[in-house]
């Protein structure tokens, strides 16, 4: 597959979403970002895995780190894409066109374009996003080459309708588990029944409220929610052990341990295993950088409700948002689909806070 980083935002998105990259297949998009920056004189070039970084050494007095997954979710008959009118306004659509091909479209051609910046970049495409974090390309890569993380401030290309998300929630996974006894359900009060004992815990669900919490001129809403349940071994016996999963959304401004504790205090009583956290990001908005940053593209800054690789940053001490087009309610999405004006409005945000003096 060839990119061609002079073709626009808009075909270059096209053609980056007809690669088919699902998590854990992305070796040919991963070659064909490779080539395309290879070939650009002002760019060093580096590649981990399925991750390439290409970065500028100008000896500028300060480096913005820009980067974007590559990976998508399973394909459901939606690639290649095509091209939509809704309302009367263009898109294209099909998977990846939000989450995320069309930033890292935008971060390919000006990476390609822009030989002499500002400040200094260091471009990162990415493997591995969608799935567990053990798996992802960025943590990947900064376990191994810590130095190409060094930066004054991040910027990831997740969709934010071409607005920007200053940091993000952090999340909670864990397992509620009730116990009961077996028995033949013609005799069921012979046995105790371990899935109706999880009828409080999915109340107490129902009824949580949840909050919405200021952290640093941004408004996070947290959540707790149910996500899935199983037990029963037959339809003719009673179960003997119920478990409910739950997912924890929490505001920037507690730690995992702070929301693991929490947690706990809502299902007290019950047997709680903690079996996922990742911290969250404060919004970083109050860094210099990031406050000129947001008054070139004309942003209303907004909260990020999502968990993304901005934490990676913001656990290095460096501030990072979330810049980049497409509606995050339609990620994943099987009729995902980008405006192609926000594709070309990210790409002007961009370039001109790149190119400004």
């Amino acid at each position: 597959m060839v990119l061609d980083p002079t073709a626009s935002s808009v075909d270059l998105t096209r053609a980056l979403c007809d690669i088919p990259s699902v998590s854990g297949e992305e070796r040919t998009i991963a070659d064909a970002i490779e080539a395309a920056v290879a070939a650009v004189p002002h760019l060093e070039v580096m590649r981990h895995g399925n991750t390439v970084v290409a970065r500028t050494n100008l000896g500028r007095a300060q480096r913005v780190a820009i980067a974007g997954h590559i990976d998508t979710v399973p394909i459901n008959a939606n690639v290649p894409t095509r091209d939509i009118e809704i309302d009367g306004v263009p898109h294209l659509w099909g998977r990846g066109t939000v989450d995320m091909k069309a930033g890292v479209a935008v971060q390919l051609k000006l990476a390609a374009e822009l030989a002499d910046p500002v400040i200094d970049v260091t471009w990162m495409w990415y493997d591995n996003e969608e799935v567990e974090a053990s798996k992802n390309g960025l943590g990947l890569l900064a376990a191994v080459r810590p130095d190409l993380f060094e930066a004054d401030f991040a910027i990831l290309g997740e969709p934010s309708n071409g607005e920007v998300e200053g940091g993000c929630n952090g999340t909670l996974r864990a397992i509620v588990r009730t116990t009961g006894v077996r028995a033949h359900a013609a005799r069921a009060w012979i046995g105790e029944n371990a899935i109706h004992r999880a009828a409080p815990i999915l109340a107490r669900l129902a009824e949580y409220r949840a909050r919405e919490v200021l952290v640093d001129g941004l408004v996070y809403r947290e959540s707790l929610s149910a996500v899935r349940i199983t037990g029963g071994v037959a339809g003719n016996v009673i179960p003997d052990a119920c478990e409910v999963e739950v997912n924890y959304r929490f505001a920037p401004s507690k730690s995992a341990a702070d929301a693991a504790a929490h947690v706990r205090g809502v299902l007290a009583g019950f047997d709680v295993e903690i079996t996922d956290a990742a911290e969250g990001a404060r919004p970083g908005l109050d860094a210099e950088i990031a406050g000129r940053f947001v008054a070139s593209v004309g942003a209303e800054p907004r909260p990020k409700y999502g968990w993304t690789d901005v934490a990676r940053f913001s656990a290095l001490g460096i501030p990072a948002v979330n810049y980049g087009p497409g509606d995050p309610h339609l990620a994943h999405h099987d009729e995902e689909r980008v405006p192609l004006a926000q594709i070309e409005g990210v790409e002007r945000g961009l370039r001109a806070w790149l190119t400004s003096h």
